[in-house]
């Protein structure tokens, strides 16, 4: 496409971020305190809702390296582990991450997602980056040569702004703004849900420590999130398979979720005295990936690039560790422009590292045979070590958790082909689930 004529009005920056969500927020401090020129773009204004409540404690490192920890510790429920009940099985199972490898991150946090955002949107402000709010990107032209890009955005007041920048990051989220652009999103054919969730005031949640553990509820079409919030609050959310929301017909949201909650007893106990406080919303295409993470002049973080399913609460943590490479990937690529190339092809392996880790368990979460290994882990050679390293999203560092997880994966095919009429049956469901609803 050839270069729009550059207004004589532009403006320039080095990096010009797409988003003000965890992603665009935390790529834009780490750069502005490089010294570089960032400029900051989002559609809306903060606070706003958003799902995805629930951290892992691999978020913390990067909490304390961005001077927000504090601030999260305000706003946060702690988190001392994850629960998982089963249909299947006459108890619940709980993993405490202080029995993950490394013992240094016992816990984390749930947190209102409009609160933790605008923490981190006006730490990107205060750490010397320029922040547009109510500005959307309606066009970006990258220029050849590695001449960088020019970016279009247009304000709530339908003003229309132009920047040239060195770089662009595409931190839009869900909107995958240039891989749509690019015409390089597709669905992921390994998986294929949508959700159903709302608030809740007065559910019944454990005593004590555990209080603020996030609960995980297994059914026949799907699971549901339970997670504890503060001043009463639980986010409450059913995952589930398309074909299944097809079968609401002519209820409300409401009386759909209702009547789900009901199918599962351990979790409508729970909500038995629990009022609605919000109202229910539904999302769809809940899982994609782009065919690329990066470009010449730009990269792709956390949701812009890929989305799976958000049952081990890897979203945030996705996308903040995604920045964490892209802020040495771009700082690299703007000092040495001629090994560019490179510099972004060690991004791509590092940042497609973590949906791979999380993508193999949660494609197989629930097959029974997962779940039976989910229910009754034992340590093994250090397996239950390595999934709650796992769980606590510690898969970036050194911990040496990939030989038990190898061996967890080895014990689940043996399990699995152990009941090869049942292992065909899960093989033929999940077939059944994931295909897309013009198949018959």
């Amino acid at each position: 496409m050839n270069p729009l004529p550059f207004p004589a009005d532009a403006l320039f920056c080095d990096v010009l971020v797409i988003g003000g969500g965890p992603a665009g927020a935390t790529i834009a401090p780490l750069l502005a305190e490089r010294g570089y020129a960032v400029t900051l773009l989002e559609k809306a204004h903060h606070p706003r809702f958003h799902i995805g409540e629930s951290l892992l404690p691999a978020n913390l490192p990067i909490f304390e390296r961005l001077g927000v920890g504090e601030k999260i510790r305000a706003i946060g429920m702690e988190k001392w582990g994850a629960e998982f009940v089963s249909p299947h099985h006459g108890h619940k199972q709980v993993f405490a991450f202080a029995d993950a490898w490394d013992k240094s991150m016992p816990m984390a946090y749930q947190v209102p997602r409009a609160a933790f955002d605008e923490i981190l949107i006006r730490n990107a402000e205060a750490k010397g980056a320029s922040v547009h709010e109510g500005c959307q990107v309606t066009q970006v032209v990258f220029l050849p040569d590695g001449g960088g890009a020019e970016v279009t955005a247009t304000t709530d007041a339908g003003t229309e702004v132009h920047w040239r920048a060195k770089f662009v990051v595409d931190a839009s989220g869900r909107d995958t703004f240039l891989a749509n652009k690019l015409q390089c999103k597709q669905r992921n054919p390994q998986h294929n849900s949508a959700a159903v969730f709302a608030h809740a005031r007065g559910a019944t949640r454990n005593a004590g420590q555990a209080e603020g553990n996030i609960t995980i509820f297994w059914f026949d079409q799907g699971w549901f999130w339970f997670i504890p919030l503060k001043e009463g609050i639980t986010s409450v959310g059913m995952v589930t398979w398309p074909h299944h929301m097809k079968t609401r017909g002519n209820r409300s949201l409401d009386a759909f979720l209702q009547d789900n909650i009901q199918s599962c007893a351990p979790l409508a106990a729970q909500l038995n005295d629990a009022q609605w406080i919000s109202a229910i919303e539904a999302t769809g295409n809940y899982s994609y990936e782009s065919e690329r993470t990066h470009g010449q002049n730009y990269v792709l973080l956390g949701d812009a690039f890929t989305f799976i399913d958000p049952v081990f609460s890897s979203g945030v943590l996705l996308a903040m560790q995604s920045a964490v490479l892209a802020a040495d990937a771009v700082d690299l690529a703007l000092k040495n422009p001629s090994q560019t190339p490179a510099i972004l092809k060690r991004y791509d392996r590092a940042v497609r590292r973590g949906p791979r880790a999380f993508s193999w368990f949660i494609y197989r979460v629930t097959n029974p045979a997962m779940r039976d290994l989910f229910m009754g882990p034992r340590n093994i050679f250090r397996v239950k070590e390595a999934l709650l390293s796992l769980l606590a999203g510690d898969i970036y560092g050194k911990t040496p958790i990939w030989s038990s997880l190898r061996i967890m994966k080895a014990i689940y095919y043996i399990t699995l082909w152990r009941k090869p009429l049942r292992a065909l049956r899960a093989w033929q469901t999940r077939r059944h689930n994931i295909r897309p609803m013009n198949t018959p």
